[in-house]
């Protein structure tokens, strides 16, 4: 009797990572070699679970602000629901 290979869950990375902004009105950082990256995560709840702290932790400065990149989208675009859902 042969065991089937365990499905493995659809991993859907994304990065989260932050720093502190030029201006509050844009997305320019102030000094990208000083950028935390806190981690790539195998899905959106998670990724958004350490973005959350992360915010949480900065909440005081107000210039530091916190990013969740889908990058299942740029390594493969037919992960992207949004665009399946305008079909």
């Amino acid at each position: 009797m042969s065991k089937s290979p365990k499905k493995q869950p659809e991993q859907l990375l994304h990065l989260v990572f932050g720093g502190e902004l030029t201006d509050l009105d844009g997305i320019t950082f102030k000094d990208v070699a000083s950028l935390d990256i806190v981690g790539i995560y195998p899905n959106f709840e998670k990724a958004q679970k350490a973005w959350l702290g992360k915010a949480r932790e900065t909440i005081d400065n107000a210039q530091m602000r916190y990013f969740i990149v889908h990058l299942h989208r740029l390594l493969d675009p037919a992960t992207d629901v949004t665009k399946k859902k305008k079909r």
